[in-house]
């Protein structure tokens, strides 16, 4: 159109690097940022990533280069959200739970420059740096972060000179008038996410400073957050970026409560002591509030708002945390979608339905949010939309601004994730009349059983309704007659008994025959740190049940 053009007074290329911009101006002397005995106002805050873009450029980082992070939820964490995309740089926040090999795959995948690392992941960062030597000749400089209280001394012999640094030692050598460098494209990469690594190659999933601004607000108004919430960080930082909240946060001059360890006891002392109002965590977190001892609980001096996310949350859970005073908003996204990518939007109708009706209701994840552009169930191979009866099946896909800008160095896998011109979940889902969807399965995870199709969440829906039950997951087991046979790996609550024979009669009472499992195993169940189970080792022990069972068979 005419007398319309572009130019530094009418565009800015989003970034998440305004949203500490402006709150170190409008919420200079509120609290940013809380650890133990340490607080840090949105001014100092600012000047301490100011810093340590200054110190990252001194060590020679540019544009482009990656910075990796093997930190837990401490005030160093949220602070290289901001510093380093201020230099410039990505950052690749490393799941703290890696061990030293796959650290080093991740390190030599990522081409990472530089590596933060907490003083208890010490042992894991030296092991996987010993074993990248053989393999590069440039092994990436370490940066150690010290407890808070800790005096550095311990760490003098981390010197410049050495490559080693600590720190807040290198945070003192950072300008504080040093000129940020804001993106010179909004598509320029922010960070390097690798996806939960429950095989032994995970992909990196690679996020713009434009998707990042995006499903920050997306993620702000999802959680229905006003100015200046206080909030507990019991979703790693490292995992999308704390679901984009780590950013999000700073949007709304917000004060991070910073949690190293969670547990139940944390949780409540913490809600009460900081007057928490917003939180996150997948199931398992939740499961915990729930199972809390009397002596951990705490009361609420008022409602906390939690999403919650990363795995289908059980209707019975929902419906626990609400009868103890917490509020929860179901998400659902993966890596791929900068985390949340949908929200289970809530109906004021829904408000006089009985308590179970509106648990199963919040369990489905919904509705695409405002920064995605579109959610759809789909038949994977002719993409046409599957009809809303809530039976038909079909693979969860998005299109938007927050869906990733791809894999790094892995064309092919990209190419695959984006054909026929949306990103391919893997989940299995349906579509319900009122368009809400609801995920069945991972694509991997469904069990054939005779031909018909079991749906291994609502199976561990209904087992985590069993009074004794604390955690559950379902996979197939495979089986000569039936080709596969739902199988429940259990771990029950402390105090409780309960016998495969008493679960399967249950599930027998709570579902069409077909679906009740034929075996069950007691014991605890493996997880990644995002609280998702690895159902790859569960399958694996299932199929060993399987041809030992054959075995066993055949000598009789």
């Amino acid at each position: 159109m005419e007398g319309t053009f572009q130019c530094s007074a009418n565009y800015v290329p989003l970034s998440p690097i305004s949203f500490l911009e402006r709150s170190a101006a409008v919420y200079r002397d509120s609290i940013s940022v809380v650890y133990g005995e340490v607080k840090y106002t949105w001014r100092e805050t600012r000047e301490r990533c100011v810093r340590l873009a200054s110190a990252l450029a001194q060590l020679g980082i540019l544009r482009g280069d990656v910075v990796a992070a093997l930190v837990p939820n401490i005030p160093a964490m949220y602070e290289l959200h901001f510093g380093v995309p201020m230099a410039g740089a990505v950052l690749c926040t490393l799941n703290v739970r890696h061990d030293s090999a796959m650290v080093s795959v991740l390190l030599k995948h990522s081409e990472a420059k530089v590596i933060f690392v907490d003083y208890q992941l010490l042992n894991v960062a030296n092991g996987a740096l010993d074993l990248l030597s053989k393999q590069i000749a440039k092994l990436p400089l370490l940066v150690v972060i010290p407890e808070v209280d800790e005096s550095p001394i311990k760490f003098r012999n981390f010197t410049m000179g050495s490559g080693f640094f600590e720190y807040e030692s290198l945070l003192k050598r950072g300008e504080p008038g040093f000129e940020i460098r804001r993106p010179e494209n909004e598509l320029d990469p922010i960070s390097l996410n690798y996806t939960s690594g429950t095989t032994s190659s995970p992909k990196g999933v690679v996020y713009s400073h434009r998707g990042a601004y995006l499903n920050s607000l997306a993620a702000v108004l999802l959680n229905g957050m006003g100015p200046m919430p206080v909030y507990l960080w019991t979703v790693p930082m490292f995992h999308c970026n704390g679901w984009c909240l780590v950013w999000g946060i700073a949007a709304q001059g917000g004060t991070n409560i910073c949690l190293r360890n969670v547990s139940a006891k944390a949780i409540f002392e913490n809600i009460f002591l900081h007057k928490v109002t917003y939180m996150g965590g997948a199931p398992i977190v939740l499961n915990m509030i729930v199972n809390a001892s009397a002596t951990d609980r705490k009361p609420l001096r008022s409602k906390v708002e939690v999403m919650t996310g990363a795995a289908p949350p059980p209707p019975h859970i929902l419906f626990k945390m609400e009868e103890l005073g917490f509020g929860i908003t179901h998400a659902y996204g993966l890596t791929e979608t900068y985390g949340p990518g949908t929200v289970c939007s809530w109906k004021p109708e829904w408000d006089s339905l009985p308590p179970n009706e509106k648990a199963k209701l919040k369990a489905r994840q919904g509705v695409h949010h405002i920064g995605m552009e579109e959610l759809d169930i789909k038949d994977p191979v002719t993409m046409k939309s599957v009809p809303p009866d809530a039976k038909t099946m079909g693979e969860a896909m998005f299109r938007g601004n927050t869906v990733m800008s791809g894999y790094l160095k892995d064309l092919k896998a990209t190419e695959e994730a984006f054909r026929g011109g949306w990103f391919r979940s893997g989940d299995i889902g349906v579509k319900h009349p009122d368009g809400y969807i609801e995920l069945k399965d991972r694509s991997k995870d469904i069990v054939i059983s005779g031909g018909e199709n079991i749906s291994t969440i609502e199976v561990e829906s209904v087992l985590f309704s069993h009074p004794a039950v604390f955690d559950a997951a379902v996979v197939g087991r495979p089986d000569d007659y039936w080709g596969e046979t739902p199988c429940v790996f259990v771990k029950l609550k402390e105090g409780f008994n309960a016998s495969a024979e008493d679960i399967m009669n249950y599930c027998r009472e709570n579902l069409p025959h077909y679906m009740a499992p034929k075996s069950v195993v007691f014991g605890e169940l493996p997880k990644t740190s995002t609280g998702k189970t690895q159902k790859f080792v569960l399958r694996e022990k299932a199929k060993a049940m399987g041809s030992l069972a054959k075995k066993m068979h055949s000598k009789i």
